[in-house]
C-alpha cells in the first residue's frame, strides 16, 4: 500500500475522549505499521492551553506501553496550539504556526483538519478557519480537507443548515463526514461478498430472498452519556446513520466502478427508494421501548430513567425495531427489519439474509417454516466473519434433516491485522479517498425518512414507549413486527457458528 502525500492533521477537541481513546491510538497504529505520510504532523488545538510538550505527555505513557520506540518517534510529531473558537487572534496564532510547521516539516500546503468537537462548534471554527484563508486549497498550495464527526444534524432541518453552512467556506469534495460504521472491515466486505462472488448476486433481489434482518445490539446502558442520549436517542444514535448505511450497502445496485462518487450515487438511489411511513403506521411498524432496571445474574442494572442526567420521566427511546420497504425493482415488496437497543444481553452488530424455502418441501415436515431456510450472516462485530446455514443428511437410514454451518472468522487469518475503523478511516481521507464518508445528499435523504417518526413520537404521546427489562432482547411487541406464523428475530450469539439454543449469553 502506497503512503499518502506528506501533510498535517489539525484536530481540534485535541484533549478531549474521542482524541484520546481513538484518535491518537488509531494514528500510532499506523505509525507502527509505517504507513503514514513521510513527512507527517499532527496538530492539536483546543481551548485547553497545553504547550507541545504537555500536549505530548498526555499520550506518552500509553502509547510507550505499546511500543517504547515507535512512541519516541511518534511523539515528535504532535504540536499543539490553544485556540478559542470565538477569537479571531488565536486562529490567526494558529495559521501561522502551521505555516512555519509546513515549511519545517516540507507538507507542501496539505492538511486536514479533524472537528473532534461538540457540532454546536463545526460552523465557529470553519467560519474562523476560512477567515484566515485556511479552507483555500490550490494546486500550488496542496490539499485542505475536512473530518466531521457525527451527529451530522439533530433532524433535516438542521442537517440541510449544517451542510448549507459548511458550504459557504468549504466545497463539498472537501467534507468527509465520518461514520466509524463504515470503516469496519467486515462492513467494507458486503460489497466484496455481493459483488465478486457469481453464487450471490443472482439471488441477491426479491426473487430469491424472504427478508431482510439488522441487528446492532449493546449489552451497556447509556453510562455516562445521559445528557447527550437525552438529545439523542436510539433513532437518532443508531438508525438515522449506522443502520441506514448498512441498508444501502447490502441494497444497492452494483456501481459502475469501485469509486466514491458511483457507490454513494447508490447508496442514495437506496434512500431515496425507501417506502415513507403514513402517520397510521408509524405506531404499527414502529417500536420504540426504554430499558428498566433488572437483576441479571445476581447484579441490579439499573433503568435508563436512572441513570446520571436523564430526566426521571423521560420519554427518550434506547430501543427501536422497525420495518420498512424499498420500492424499486429489485427488492419491491420484500420486508426489511432492523433493530438496535441498549442493554440488550449481549454486544452484536449482523446482518442475516434470509432466503425463501424450495418450492415444495421434500424433506422438511410440514410444520417447517422459514426460520429454517437457508440464511447467509455476515457478523459485524464480534467475532468477525461470515456464516451460511444450509440442510444436510444426518448420516444413518431415511432422509432425516439437520441444519448446518459453513463459515469464515476473521480470526483465521491469524497473519492478517484486522484494522480499527478509525485506522482505515484516516487512512482514506489521508489519500483522498472518499468512498466510506457520508455526502451530504446522502445524509438529507436519511433524515429525511427518519424526520417523520420523530415529529409523530413528539406530536403526539400516544405513540407508545415500551418498557423492557434490562438484559432482554428489548420490548416483546416487536416480535409482532414479523407478522408470518413462527417467524421471529435471529437470536444471536458472542460466537458466530454457535446456535441460539446453545449458546451462553
Amino acid at each position: 500500500m502506497h503512503k499518502p502525500p506528506h501533510q498535517m492533521l489539525v484536530i481540534f477537541g485535541a484533549s478531549g475522549d474521542l482524541t484520546r481513546r481513538k484518535l491518537i491510538p488509531a494514528l500510532f497504529d499506523l505509525h507502527r505499521q509505517n504507513l503514514l505520510p513521510g513527512h507527517f504532523v499532527i496538530m492539536g488545538s483546543g481551548r485547553t492551553g497545553h504547550t507541545d510538550e504537555s500536549f505530548r505527555d498526555l499520550f506518552r505513557e500509553s502509547l510507550e506501553e505499546k511500543d517504547r520506540d515507535a512512541a519516541a518517534s511518534f511523539l515528535q510529531q504532535l504540536f499543539y496550539h490553544p485556540a478559542d473558537q470565538k477569537s479571531k487572534e488565536d486562529f490567526a496564532a494558529l495559521a501561522k504556526k502551521m505555516e512555519t510547521l509546513d515549511k519545517q516539516w516540507k507538507l507542501n500546503g496539505n492538511r486536514i483538519f479533524y472537528l473532534a468537537t461538540p457540532p454546536g462548534q463545526y460552523i465557529p471554527i470553519a467560519c474562523q478557519l476560512a477567515g484566515q484563508g485556511l479552507n483555500q486549497e490550490k494546486e500550488t498550495d496542496g490539499f485542505t480537507r475536512m473530518i466531521i464527526e457525527k451527529p451530522f444534524g439533530h433532524d433535516l432541518k438542521s442537517a440541510q443548515a449544517l451542510n448549507r453552512n459548511l458550504k459557504k467556506h468549504f466545497g463539498e469534495h472537501q467534507l468527509y463526514r465520518i461514520d466509524h460504521y463504515l470503516g469496519k472491515e467486515t462492513v467494507q466486505n458486503i460489497l466484496v461478498t455481493r459483488f465478486s462472488n457469481g453464487i450471490f448476486e443472482p439471488l441477491w433481489n426479491r426473487n430469491y430472498i424472504h427478508h431482510v434482518e439488522i441487528t446492532s445490539a449493546e449489552d451497556m446502558g447509556v453510562e455516562s452519556r445521559g445528557t447527550y442520549y437525552e438529545q439523542s436517542g436510539a433513532l437518532r444514535d443508531m438508525i438515522q446513520n449506522h443502520l441506514l448505511q448498512l441498508v444501502c450497502l447490502v441494497a444497492m445496485e452494483p456501481p459502475t466502478v469501485i469509486e466514491p462518487g458511483a457507490i454513494r450515487n447508490e447508496m442514495l438511489k437506496v434512500l431515496q427508494s425507501l417506502r415513507p411511513y403514513t402517520e397510521a403506521e408509524i405506531p404499527k411498524y414502529v417500536i420504540r421501548g426504554q430499558y428498566m432496571a433488572s437483576r441479571v445474574r445476581r447484579k441490579y442494572l439499573t433503568g435508563y430513567r436512572e441513570e446520571k442526567g436523564v430526566d426521571p420521566v423521560s420519554r427518550v427511546e434506547t430501543y427501536v425495531a422497525m420495518k420498512f420497504y424499498i420500492d424499486n425493482w429489485r427488492w419491491g415488496g420484500l420486508p426489511f427489519y432492523i433493530r438496535t437497543g441498549k442493554r440488550l444481553p449481549l454486544k452484536v452488530t449482523e446482518i442475516v439474509i434470509h432466503f425463501k424455502p424450495t418450492p415444495h418441501k421434500l424433506f422438511r415436515k410440514e410444520e417447517d417454516n422459514c426460520s429454517t431456510c437457508n440464511q447467509l450472516i455476515i457478523r459485524i462485530q464480534p467475532d468477525e466473519g461470515i456464516l451460511l446455514k444450509f440442510a444436510m443428511k444426518i448420516p444413518g437410514a431415511g432422509f432425516h434433516v439437520q441444519d448446518v454451518n459453513m463459515d469464515f472468522h476473521y480470526s483465521d487469518l491469524s497473519s492478517a491485522h484486522l484494522p480499527d475503523a478509525y485506522e482505515r478511516l484516516l487512512l482514506d481521507a489521508m489519500n483522498g479517498d472518499a468512498t466510506l464518508f457520508s455526502r451530504s445528499d446522502v445524509v438529507e435523504a436519511a433524515w429525511a425518512f427518519v424526520d417523520p417518526i420523530l415529529r409523530a413520537w413528539e406530536s403526539n404521546h400516544d405513540n407508545p414507549l415500551h418498557g423492557y427489562p434490562s438484559g432482554t432482547w428489548g420490548p416483546d411487541v416487536a416480535d409482532y413486527l414479523i407478522e408470518e406464523p413462527a417467524i421471529t428475530w435471529r437470536y444471536p450469539c458472542r460466537n458466530l457458528s454457535e446456535d441460539t439454543n446453545y449458546c451462553e449469553l
